[in-house]
């Protein structure tokens, strides 16, 4: 069910710097990139040899 829309509920939007938006990123998608790779690694050892 909607919820109508009132003039007075308009949401302020803000603009993120690019170069923030990329930093945190990379803050979290370097170390995940890492430990998949060395969880497939680890994995094929296993499993394939």
């Amino acid at each position: 069910m909607s919820t109508p829309r009132h003039a007075g509920d308009q949401q302020a939007t803000t603009n993120t710097p690019t170069a923030l938006v990329a930093f945190a990123w990379a803050l979290v998608g370097v170390p995940l990139a890492y430990g998949l790779y060395n969880t497939v690694k680890a994995a094929s050892a296993l499993f394939g040899g």
